[in-house]
């Protein structure tokens, strides 16, 4: 029998040198990659589903990378388990889908996120699930629509692109009266600003993608409950599925909470200068930004919410709209790109008409939504400026 030191090479390029960890430790979490999770012997093999559920077993199913990330939004949260998906828009359908059966209906408001209503539209009710859109700040009409088939109230406030603040504390408590669970989009806020489970909600959601991992490279999303049997169920869920993530980009998004607040604190002070710097332009029509004392909802987020982050919107004059296309290339500080939430300011044409149902959107149908980065007030205002220019001369 040959001995370890005899080994044929070929066997010793695979097998895996024994090194000690003893007085190790690093203030970096570490990047574990595994698919392939091997057992000392054959006896805890066929007990490998016996172990606890945070356990080991398969790659899919996580590495201790995957677990420092799930525990650090689990505590930012102040929920009871987090689950890690693909992207933001993975965690919201599959949260979904994890509660939702045929027959049920589901409330979403008209503010969503576009993708997620055209996943209501067309995945939703081709399982017969029933999803209505509502007005998010119309509570009274909210309330009645809530009956016995209602499994699920959908929050995402404030709105994407309108910025619409919602009710958290009244949304839950009507819904839980009806038997209803309660999931809120907060990727806007972030749990630094705002944290839903503690108003009542069962389910949050964050695109991970944006300002938790902060340098628009990575696509991610995590849905933290309160329920530990529901987040048992969507760990389940979750492994039926095949859905995993990567622990590399698990490793950067821990990496983009420890400047997280730092990064919102300097996002939202220049957000707002530019907001005001815009509202003041005289193709300025209104200036969505929940911070300002004059937008729709303010007194509600000034209640629940801690701070704003670096994202807004622009309604322009009608008669401005038609040259914003042209006029957007003129720009050199801001990029033009429909995310937010990363170190480069962005801005964006959304449309709105398209996406509402439940109440028509009054005003331009095109919006600019606005993503404040981490470059100079001055750099983004000098590019604002050509901007307004370029629009102002091509006007009439």
């Amino acid at each position: 029998m040959k001995t370890e030191f005899e080994i044929d090479d070929d066997t010793l390029c695979v097998k895996k040198a024994q090194v000690s960890f003893f007085g190790y430790d690093s203030l970096a979490v570490p990047v574990c990659r595994a698919s392939t999770i091997p057992y000392s012997d054959a006896k805890s093999f066929a007990s490998r589903f016996e172990r606890d559920v945070d356990g080991y077993t398969y790659g899919l199913y996580g590495t201790p990378t995957h677990r420092f990330l799930e525990k650090k939004i689990t505590e930012l949260e102040q929920g009871r388990r987090t689950l890690l998906f693909p992207s933001g828009q993975a965690a919201i359908t599959l949260a979904m889908l994890s509660v939702l059966k045929s027959g049920d209906k589901v409330l979403i408001p008209d503010c969503v996120y576009p993708p997620v209503r055209d996943f209501a539209n067309n995945e939703l009710k081709r399982i017969n699930v029933d999803p209505i859109f509502y007005d998010p700040c119309d509570l009274r009409t909210l309330e009645s629509i809530i009956d016995d088939q209602t499994q699920l109230v959908w929050i995402e406030s404030p709105g994407s692109t309108t910025m619409e603040i919602q009710d958290v504390r009244r949304i839950v408590k009507m819904s839980h009266a009806k038997g209803a669970l309660v999931g809120c989009d907060n990727t806007w806020a972030t749990p630094i600003l705002f944290k839903p489970l503690l108003f009542g909600a069962d389910i949050v959601v964050e695109a991970l993608s944006k300002y938790l991992s902060g340098h628009s490279d990575i696509l991610m999303g995590s849905v933290t409950v309160m329920d530990p049997d529901l987040g048992l169920k969507l760990k389940a869920a979750l492994g039926r599925m095949g859905i995993g993530t990567s622990p590399d980009d698990c490793s950067l998004v821990l990496r983009g909470i420890e400047t997280l607040p730092v990064r919102l604190e300097r996002a939202a002070k220049t957000a707002k200068s530019l907001a005001c710097w815009i509202a003041n332009q005289r193709i300025t029509k209104k200036v969505l930004h929940p911070a300002l004392n004059d937008c729709p909802g303010h007194d509600l987020w000034k209640r629940d919410f801690k701070g704003a982050s670096g994202v807004f919107s622009v309604i322009l004059n009608a008669e401005a709209v038609p040259h914003v296309q042209a006029a957007l290339d003129v720009l050199k500080t801001f990029s033009i790109g429909a995310s937010w939430g990363g170190t480069k300011s962005l801005i964006a044409p959304m449309t709105v008409n398209a996406f509402r149902s439940a109440k028509p959107w009054i005003g331009p149908d095109m919006v600019l939504r606005i993503s404040a980065g981490m470059e100079s007030e001055e750099s983004l205002i000098n590019d604002l400026e050509l901007f307004f220019e370029k629009i102002v001369e091509r006007m009439p």
